[in-house]
């Protein structure tokens, strides 16, 4: 059993930093640890690195209400002075939701978390029930081609998307909530589904707000 305490950070990503790349992201969270002064676990060998791993990565341009990364500590750190340190160490636009500790032989987020729950902000203006038949209109062809680096992909799109999406009204924004499944083979990128339903250049904004483990006890968090 590998060891030490595996801390899980459940975090935000918002505003101007939804442009930061998974990469630029990572750096942002190894340098709020330092700054935190948490006893992190470093890797062997010639470039001792800092035992970080990062939940599934987010696009960019896409802001995530509760995206996930695992530090290993080499000693235990009481959860309430964990939240107060990193809580001083990072900008609210890359603020810390909540955290806690996990077993460190449990498997990586990226191989758990399989289903990603998106919100599709379109322009307004159309009818709820026009929105509405547009998605399932698109969901009963059964599938999606979508062309990506030159090759064409086609999603099942009864597996690609577990759930029907649906649609609401928000102070007059227009909202369509989507559950997603990733893995190995890759995920269908909400907005491009919302595009093929209902038009181009109607998406305003993305939001992945929650990422979720798939297995024998349902859908559920990861913290």
């Amino acid at each position: 059993m590998p060891e030490g305490f595996k801390l899980r950070i459940c975090f935000r990503k918002t505003g101007p930093l939804r442009f930061l790349s998974h990469l630029e992201t990572g750096r942002a969270w190894e340098r709020a640890a330092r700054r935190a002064r948490l006893p992190y676990a470093v890797s062997q060998g010639f470039t001792p690195r800092m035992r970080i791993a990062f939940g599934p990565a987010l696009p960019v341009g896409t802001a995530g209400e509760r995206e996930y990364v695992d530090i290993l500590l080499t000693r235990f750190v009481p959860v309430a002075e964990v939240t107060e340190r990193l809580g001083a160490s990072v900008v609210p636009e890359l603020g810390l939701v909540k955290c806690g500790y996990v077993s460190p032989a449990e498997a990586s987020l990226a191989s758990r978390l399989t289903i990603a729950a998106y919100e599709v902000e379109i322009e307004g203006g159309s009818p709820q029930q026009e929105t509405e038949r547009s998605l399932v209109t698109l969901m009963g062809t059964g599938s999606l081609s979508v062309e990506h680096k030159g090759k064409q992909k086609v999603f099942d799109l009864s597996q690609a998307l577990p759930k029907e999406p649906e649609v609401r009204f928000v102070e007059g924004r227009t909202i369509i909530r989507m559950w997603v499944r990733m893995g190995d083979q890759g995920s269908l990128r909400p907005e491009v589904f919302v595009t093929a339903a209902v038009g181009r250049d109607r998406v305003v904004s993305v939001t992945r707000t929650d990422l979720l483990i798939d297995d024998d006890q349902g859908w559920r968090r990861p913290l």
